[in-house]
Protein backbone atom coordinates (compact mmCIF):
# COMPACT_ATOMS: atom_id res chain seq x y z
CA UNK A 1 0.00 0.00 0.00
CA UNK A 2 3.01 2.09 0.51
CA UNK A 3 3.44 3.09 -3.46
CA UNK A 4 -0.07 3.31 -4.29
CA UNK A 5 -1.02 7.46 -4.63
CA UNK A 6 -2.76 8.94 -1.43
CA UNK A 7 -4.59 11.27 -3.60
CA UNK A 8 -7.60 8.79 -4.63
CA UNK A 9 -10.63 9.98 -6.22
CA UNK A 10 -13.59 8.16 -8.24
CA UNK A 11 -14.30 8.66 -11.71
CA UNK A 12 -18.00 7.99 -12.54
CA UNK A 13 -19.32 7.84 -15.99
CA UNK A 14 -22.60 7.56 -17.48
CA UNK A 15 -23.72 5.81 -20.75
CA UNK A 16 -26.01 6.16 -23.16
CA UNK A 17 -24.68 9.01 -25.31
CA UNK A 18 -21.80 9.96 -22.61
CA UNK A 19 -19.38 6.99 -23.69
CA UNK A 20 -21.39 5.93 -26.48
CA UNK A 21 -22.90 7.86 -29.80
CA UNK A 22 -26.19 6.53 -29.56
CA UNK A 23 -28.53 5.33 -26.84
CA UNK A 24 -29.02 1.51 -26.54
CA UNK A 25 -33.06 1.86 -26.38
CA UNK A 26 -32.91 2.79 -30.07
CA UNK A 27 -30.63 0.06 -31.39
CA UNK A 28 -32.45 -2.55 -29.12
CA UNK A 29 -36.30 -1.38 -31.19
CA UNK A 30 -34.22 -1.51 -34.41
CA UNK A 31 -32.70 -4.62 -33.78
CA UNK A 32 -35.82 -6.14 -32.89
CA UNK A 33 -37.77 -5.13 -35.61
CA UNK A 34 -40.09 -1.99 -33.46
CA UNK A 35 -40.02 1.54 -35.53
CA UNK A 36 -37.50 3.66 -33.24
CA UNK A 37 -40.15 6.33 -33.90
CA UNK A 38 -42.46 3.98 -32.15
CA UNK A 39 -39.95 4.12 -29.01
CA UNK A 40 -38.93 7.57 -29.26
CA UNK A 41 -42.63 8.37 -28.65
CA UNK A 42 -43.11 6.10 -26.32
CA UNK A 43 -40.11 7.01 -24.05
CA UNK A 44 -40.73 11.06 -24.51
CA UNK A 45 -44.59 10.36 -23.48
CA UNK A 46 -43.06 8.66 -20.39
CA UNK A 47 -40.93 11.33 -19.71
CA UNK A 48 -44.21 14.12 -20.22
CA UNK A 49 -46.00 12.43 -17.33
CA UNK A 50 -42.99 11.65 -15.06
CA UNK A 51 -44.23 8.09 -14.67
CA UNK A 52 -40.72 6.63 -14.19
CA UNK A 53 -37.41 8.70 -12.82
CA UNK A 54 -35.37 10.21 -16.41
CA UNK A 55 -33.47 7.66 -18.24
CA UNK A 56 -35.87 4.64 -16.82
CA UNK A 57 -37.84 5.04 -19.85
CA UNK A 58 -36.18 1.43 -21.56
CA UNK A 59 -36.64 -0.15 -18.76
CA UNK A 60 -40.41 0.59 -17.74
CA UNK A 61 -40.78 -0.95 -21.55
CA UNK A 62 -38.86 -3.86 -21.75
CA UNK A 63 -41.14 -4.70 -18.35
CA UNK A 64 -44.71 -3.23 -19.30
CA UNK A 65 -45.04 -2.72 -22.80
CA UNK A 66 -46.28 -5.86 -24.75
CA UNK A 67 -44.09 -5.50 -27.70
CA UNK A 68 -41.08 -4.82 -26.09
CA UNK A 69 -41.49 -7.94 -23.42
CA UNK A 70 -42.93 -10.16 -26.06
CA UNK A 71 -39.55 -9.25 -28.54
CA UNK A 72 -36.87 -9.06 -26.16
CA UNK A 73 -34.75 -11.60 -24.92
CA UNK A 74 -31.47 -11.44 -23.03
CA UNK A 75 -29.37 -12.60 -26.10
CA UNK A 76 -30.84 -9.09 -27.34
CA UNK A 77 -29.49 -6.83 -25.06
CA UNK A 78 -25.80 -8.52 -25.35
CA UNK A 79 -26.24 -8.15 -29.18
CA UNK A 80 -26.99 -4.57 -28.55
CA UNK A 81 -23.72 -3.90 -26.33
CA UNK A 82 -22.03 -5.25 -30.18
CA UNK A 83 -23.91 -2.87 -32.50
CA UNK A 84 -23.92 0.10 -30.23
CA UNK A 85 -20.89 3.01 -31.63
CA UNK A 86 -18.82 4.16 -28.55
CA UNK A 87 -16.99 7.15 -28.38
CA UNK A 88 -13.12 6.59 -29.25
CA UNK A 89 -10.53 6.11 -27.37
CA UNK A 90 -12.31 4.63 -23.62
CA UNK A 91 -9.59 2.15 -22.98
CA UNK A 92 -6.62 4.96 -23.13
CA UNK A 93 -8.69 6.78 -21.18
CA UNK A 94 -9.32 4.05 -18.11
CA UNK A 95 -5.91 2.30 -18.59
CA UNK A 96 -4.47 6.21 -17.57
CA UNK A 97 -7.10 6.73 -15.03
CA UNK A 98 -6.78 3.85 -13.18
CA UNK A 99 -2.61 4.08 -13.09
CA UNK A 100 -2.71 7.86 -11.98
CA UNK A 101 -1.58 11.05 -13.16
CA UNK A 102 0.93 13.18 -10.63
CA UNK A 103 0.19 11.01 -7.84
CA UNK A 104 -3.56 11.26 -8.30
CA UNK A 105 -5.21 7.67 -8.64
CA UNK A 106 -8.68 7.14 -10.26
CA UNK A 107 -11.18 4.21 -9.85
CA UNK A 108 -13.12 4.14 -12.54
CA UNK A 109 -16.65 3.15 -12.99
CA UNK A 110 -19.61 3.42 -14.93
CA UNK A 111 -23.44 4.09 -13.53
CA UNK A 112 -26.37 4.01 -16.08
CA UNK A 113 -30.21 3.41 -16.54
CA UNK A 114 -29.35 1.19 -19.79
CA UNK A 115 -29.30 -2.73 -19.13
CA UNK A 116 -26.40 -3.70 -17.66
CA UNK A 117 -26.04 -7.08 -20.47
CA UNK A 118 -25.54 -4.08 -22.68
CA UNK A 119 -22.80 -2.01 -20.93
CA UNK A 120 -21.06 -5.26 -20.45
CA UNK A 121 -20.89 -6.51 -23.65
CA UNK A 122 -20.10 -3.32 -25.18
CA UNK A 123 -17.05 -2.37 -22.34
CA UNK A 124 -15.80 -5.91 -22.23
CA UNK A 125 -12.26 -5.87 -22.52
CA UNK A 126 -12.32 -2.26 -21.77
CA UNK A 127 -14.02 -2.11 -18.22
CA UNK A 128 -14.00 -4.53 -15.80
CA UNK A 129 -17.96 -5.74 -15.08
CA UNK A 130 -17.44 -5.21 -10.93
CA UNK A 131 -17.10 -1.72 -12.18
CA UNK A 132 -20.09 -1.32 -14.00
CA UNK A 133 -23.39 -0.27 -12.18
CA UNK A 134 -26.27 -0.52 -14.60
CA UNK A 135 -30.04 -1.57 -14.61
CA UNK A 136 -30.53 -5.45 -13.38
CA UNK A 137 -33.63 -7.96 -14.41
CA UNK A 138 -33.98 -11.65 -13.43
CA UNK A 139 -34.94 -13.41 -16.71
CA UNK A 140 -37.42 -16.15 -16.97
CA UNK A 141 -35.77 -19.57 -18.57
CA UNK A 142 -36.71 -18.79 -22.40
CA UNK A 143 -34.34 -15.30 -21.84
CA UNK A 144 -37.55 -13.25 -21.09
CA UNK A 145 -37.42 -10.42 -18.96
CA UNK A 146 -39.55 -11.29 -15.57
CA UNK A 147 -38.77 -8.70 -12.99
CA UNK A 148 -36.29 -6.00 -12.17
CA UNK A 149 -33.73 -5.96 -9.53
CA UNK A 150 -32.49 -2.49 -9.68
CA UNK A 151 -32.68 0.55 -12.00
CA UNK A 152 -29.21 2.79 -11.55
CA UNK A 153 -31.13 6.30 -12.93
CA UNK A 154 -32.34 9.51 -11.38
CA UNK A 155 -31.61 9.22 -7.74
CA UNK A 156 -30.48 5.21 -8.15
CA UNK A 157 -27.27 6.62 -9.16
CA UNK A 158 -26.57 8.42 -5.90
CA UNK A 159 -27.31 5.37 -3.96
CA UNK A 160 -25.24 3.84 -6.30
CA UNK A 161 -22.40 6.45 -5.49
CA UNK A 162 -22.76 6.77 -2.12
CA UNK A 163 -22.00 2.82 -1.31
CA UNK A 164 -19.18 3.20 -3.63
CA UNK A 165 -17.69 6.07 -1.49
CA UNK A 166 -17.91 3.67 1.70
CA UNK A 167 -16.08 1.01 0.08
CA UNK A 168 -13.24 2.92 -0.26
CA UNK A 169 -13.56 5.12 2.28
CA UNK A 170 -13.43 8.25 0.15
CA UNK A 171 -14.87 12.06 0.86
CA UNK A 172 -17.29 13.59 -1.75
CA UNK A 173 -15.24 15.85 -2.86
CA UNK A 174 -12.77 13.43 -4.37
CA UNK A 175 -15.95 12.51 -6.60
CA UNK A 176 -15.88 13.66 -10.35
CA UNK A 177 -19.02 12.24 -12.49
CA UNK A 178 -19.78 12.78 -16.29
CA UNK A 179 -22.77 12.44 -17.85
CA UNK A 180 -24.76 13.89 -21.02
CA UNK A 181 -28.57 14.61 -19.84
CA UNK A 182 -31.72 15.00 -17.40
CA UNK A 183 -30.65 11.65 -15.78
CA UNK A 184 -27.75 12.87 -14.85
CA UNK A 185 -29.42 15.87 -12.60
CA UNK A 186 -29.77 14.35 -9.27
CA UNK A 187 -26.18 12.61 -9.13
CA UNK A 188 -24.49 16.00 -10.36
CA UNK A 189 -27.00 18.21 -8.23
CA UNK A 190 -25.35 15.75 -4.91
CA UNK A 191 -21.67 16.02 -5.94
CA UNK A 192 -21.88 19.95 -6.55
CA UNK A 193 -23.27 20.25 -3.17
CA UNK A 194 -20.68 17.93 -1.56
CA UNK A 195 -17.69 19.86 -4.01
CA UNK A 196 -16.89 17.22 -6.45
CA UNK A 197 -16.47 18.02 -9.82
CA UNK A 198 -19.04 17.24 -12.50
CA UNK A 199 -18.71 17.56 -16.57
CA UNK A 200 -21.38 17.76 -19.10
CA UNK A 201 -20.70 15.70 -22.28
CA UNK A 202 -23.47 17.88 -24.10
CA UNK A 203 -24.98 21.03 -24.81
CA UNK A 204 -28.30 20.04 -23.36
CA UNK A 205 -29.39 22.93 -20.89
CA UNK A 206 -30.49 20.23 -18.40
CA UNK A 207 -27.07 19.46 -17.32
CA UNK A 208 -24.60 22.01 -18.94
CA UNK A 209 -26.53 24.65 -16.77
CA UNK A 210 -25.92 22.23 -13.51
CA UNK A 211 -22.26 20.87 -14.74
CA UNK A 212 -18.79 22.76 -13.27
CA UNK A 213 -16.79 22.29 -16.67
CA UNK A 214 -18.73 21.24 -19.82
CA UNK A 215 -16.45 19.20 -22.42
CA UNK A 216 -17.73 18.57 -26.01
CA UNK A 217 -15.59 15.95 -28.41
CA UNK A 218 -15.64 12.55 -30.32
CA UNK A 219 -13.19 11.09 -28.15
CA UNK A 220 -13.90 9.94 -24.45
CA UNK A 221 -10.40 11.13 -23.61
CA UNK A 222 -11.28 14.85 -24.07
CA UNK A 223 -12.60 14.53 -20.15
CA UNK A 224 -9.41 14.34 -18.76
CA UNK A 225 -8.55 17.89 -19.75
CA UNK A 226 -10.95 19.52 -16.97
CA UNK A 227 -9.99 16.67 -14.74
CA UNK A 228 -6.22 17.44 -15.13
CA UNK A 229 -7.07 21.23 -14.86
CA UNK A 230 -9.28 20.94 -12.05
CA UNK A 231 -8.01 18.58 -9.92
CA UNK A 232 -4.34 18.29 -10.33
CA UNK A 233 -4.00 22.44 -11.17
CA UNK A 234 -2.43 21.27 -14.70
CA UNK A 235 -1.66 24.97 -16.91
CA UNK A 236 -3.17 23.96 -20.40
CA UNK A 237 0.05 23.90 -21.83
CA UNK A 238 1.17 20.83 -19.66
CA UNK A 239 -2.20 19.03 -20.71
CA UNK A 240 -1.31 19.86 -24.60
CA UNK A 241 1.79 18.35 -23.84
CA UNK A 242 0.51 15.31 -21.73
CA UNK A 243 -2.52 14.22 -24.20
CA UNK A 244 0.59 14.06 -27.06
CA UNK A 245 2.93 11.39 -25.02
CA UNK A 246 -0.18 9.65 -25.25
CA UNK A 247 -0.53 9.54 -28.82
CA UNK A 248 -3.70 12.05 -28.41
CA UNK A 249 -3.38 15.50 -29.93
CA UNK A 250 -5.52 18.34 -28.73
CA UNK A 251 -5.85 20.18 -32.46
CA UNK A 252 -8.59 22.75 -31.05
CA UNK A 253 -9.64 23.47 -27.88
CA UNK A 254 -12.05 26.71 -27.50
CA UNK A 255 -13.51 27.37 -24.67
CA UNK A 256 -16.95 29.51 -24.40
CA UNK A 257 -19.52 30.39 -22.23
CA UNK A 258 -22.76 30.00 -23.36
CA UNK A 259 -25.74 31.74 -22.23
CA UNK A 260 -29.44 30.14 -22.71
CA UNK A 261 -31.75 32.90 -23.54
CA UNK A 262 -35.64 32.74 -24.42
CA UNK A 263 -36.48 36.00 -25.32
CA UNK A 264 -40.47 36.72 -26.50
CA UNK A 265 -42.36 40.13 -27.07
CA UNK A 266 -43.60 41.42 -24.06
CA UNK A 267 -46.71 42.78 -23.35
CA UNK A 268 -47.20 46.48 -22.41
CA UNK A 269 -49.05 49.37 -24.10
CA UNK A 270 -45.72 51.14 -25.17
CA UNK A 271 -45.58 51.29 -29.12
CA UNK A 272 -41.88 52.67 -29.37
CA UNK A 273 -38.83 50.89 -27.73
CA UNK A 274 -38.02 52.38 -24.62
CA UNK A 275 -34.16 54.03 -24.58
CA UNK A 276 -31.95 53.34 -21.84
CA UNK A 277 -31.14 56.06 -19.69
Amino acid sequence: MADKPLKRYIFASDFDQTLTFNDSGYVLAELVGIPTAEFERKAKGMAKINLVQQGAELAYLLLHDPEFKAKVRKEHLHEVGKRIRLKGDIKPLYQILEAGVDGYSFDFYVLSAAPIEVIYSALEGIVPQDHIFGTEFRYKPSGEIDTIVRATAGYGKVAVLKQLLVQHVMGPDHVIYSGDGSSDIHVMLEINARDGLTIAVSESPHVSQIAKRTVLSTSAFAVLAPILEEVAGWERSRIRTFFELNGMLIQEWERVRTDWLTVRPAITDATEPVPVA
